[in-house]
């Protein structure tokens, strides 16, 4: 979360929505005064999981000057991990380039296939942390439960009625400026098609409280709902008004909420009263220091932020109809074709829910020289088809993965590692250069006929295009 700005604050107290066309949830008293919570049964998200994931960002941090401020070495590598999660579990990932931020880095957009896109729910939070430490409750714990959360959704793959997206922003630390990226670059159309927008920032605050952003509004019903259901008796967020990217999307007329365990400000004895911990001192002792690491995390907090958001999901997203829907996989999932040559993998297919369908199949991320074909095309779900890899001689060698989708009235994929040997244009026995992967410093690879030596992160820079020279030095032909 960045620094108040007073005038931000201001604006962003004033600001008041309706969230017209999201479902709400019927509510009940239990004995005892608690709250009931009707709703479709979401997953329990696993907290040792989303720690986990904390203590990969931890070692990130550690790895790269004690921080993952955004541009840096350790940013770079949180977002490649969480993208590789997200690819591996069927997400249609995207990263976005903020040429606008004070440290010009990127934004990871996902979203899970299915669903109205013309009806989607957004969720977000920002994975860059100040330089003056690693930034693992802000805001590791928001980046780290929205991804667990991502992967229980592939993991349940339940039928959808509105499209889910996720964004983990860059630069939010120097003034929300990945997010309002992101928010300014949206055509009116995509705007208007996001129905509401769920922030996380700093959501296991070691002295927590449980705040909700505009927790009065319809968008923060389902929020507030669940924490109402464990009797925490949730409060504004105050404090977080305008210092968070949900934020952005609020000044493009997005009805947004979210989910805050408090920063810097004290806890109150009212609020010791009601939450526990210790009344007159500060939500986070840690808030932008150095001792913002793993052992500044209240795991009974991040535990129920993270059910809450996979309530929020569940609630406004899934529907408890069953669809048609299918699998995709394949057999081997990798293989070596030499250059000029064919080889050949099985495409199979599986009815999961509701009747077999018709699933037409096709293949992208090819490198050049490189084609597939499928025998037969379309196929009946619970039916399997014959892919031909046909290599070019002209193929560089090197290692490519090949997603293969199907499509049917969903759209399911698997991916294929394909090693190219041989000819080719590559240096011999060096990799050739893909735009898809990530590289490190030292990472050789060939491309156009030279050898290139990576001295930076990147991915997506081509070697030998202008710029390239900040991360990639030319080794000379070969």
């Amino acid at each position: 979360m960045k620094h108040r700005s007073l005038a931000v604050a201001a604006a962003a107290l004033a600001w008041a929505t309706t969230f017209a066309g999201l479902a709400l949830a019927t509510q009940g008293q239990q004995p005892g005064g608690t709250t009931a919570v009707a709703a479709l049964t979401a997953p329990n998200i696993d907290v040792a999981a989303v720690q986990s994931h904390l203590t990969q960002l931890n070692n990130f941090a550690t790895g790269n000057g004690g921080n993952r401020r955004a541009g840096s070495a350790g940013y770079t590598q949180s977002v490649a991990y969480i993208k590789g999660k997200l690819q591996a579990a069927g997400y249609q990932v995207t990263e976005q380039r903020c040429t606008s931020c004070v440290y010009v880095s990127n934004n990871l957009i996902a979203d899970w296939p299915g669903g109205d896109t013309n009806q989607t729910v957004m969720f977000g939070s920002h994975l860059d942390s100040v330089s003056a430490g690693p930034g693992i409750n802000d805001n590791g714990s928001g980046s780290a439960t929205l991804l667990e959360n991502a992967l229980q959704l592939a993991a349940n793959n339940p039928t959808m009625t509105k499209h889910v997206r996720f964004g983990w922003w860059t630069d939010e630390e120097q003034g929300l400026n990945g997010s309002e990226f992101y928010v300014g670059q949206l055509s009116g159309t995509q705007r208007s098609a996001i129905k509401g927008y769920y922030n996380f920032d700093m959501i296991a605050s070691t002295n927590s409280g449980y705040f909700v952003n505009n927790i009065n509004t319809t968008a923060a019903a389902p929020l507030r709902e669940y924490w109402q259901s464990l009797n925490l008796q949730p409060e504004e967020n105050v404090e977080g008004a305008g210092r968070s990217d949900d934020y952005s999307f609020q000044n493009a007329g997005i009805p947004s909420s979210g989910y805050a365990t408090g920063a810097s400000d004290t806890k109150t004895s009212a609020q010791q009263r009601k939450w526990g911990g210790t009344a007159g001192a500060s939500y986070d002792s840690c808030y932008h220091n150095r001792c913002d690491t793993t052992a500044n995390i209240n795991a009974t907090a991040l535990d129920r932020s993270a059910d809450g958001v996979a309530y929020t999901i569940w609630k406004l997203a899934v529907s408890d109809t069953p669809q048609n829907d299918f699998s995709v996989s394949l057999s081997p999932t990798s293989g070596t074709v030499k250059t000029g040559t064919t080889g050949t993998f099985i495409v199979n297919t599986a009815t999961t829910s509701g009747s077999p369908q018709n699933v037409t199949l096709s293949a992208s991320g090819l490198p050049n020289g490189v084609s597939v074909s499928f025998n037969p095309a379309t196929v009946q779900s619970g039916s399997s088809s014959t892919a031909t890899i046909t290599v070019g001689a002209s193929t560089a060698r090197g290692t490519y993965t090949i997603t293969v989708t199907g499509t049917g009235s969903v759209s399911r994929a698997a991916t294929y590692t394909l090693t190219v040997t041989g000819g080719g244009t590559g240096c011999d026995g060096v990799p050739a250069w893909s735009a898809t992967t990530s590289y490190v410093p030292n990472d050789v690879v060939s491309y156009n006929g030279h050898q290139w030596k990576s001295t930076w992160y990147s991915s997506g820079a081509e070697p030998g295009a202008p710029a390239s020279w900040a991360v990639w030095q030319d080794q000379g032909a070969c």
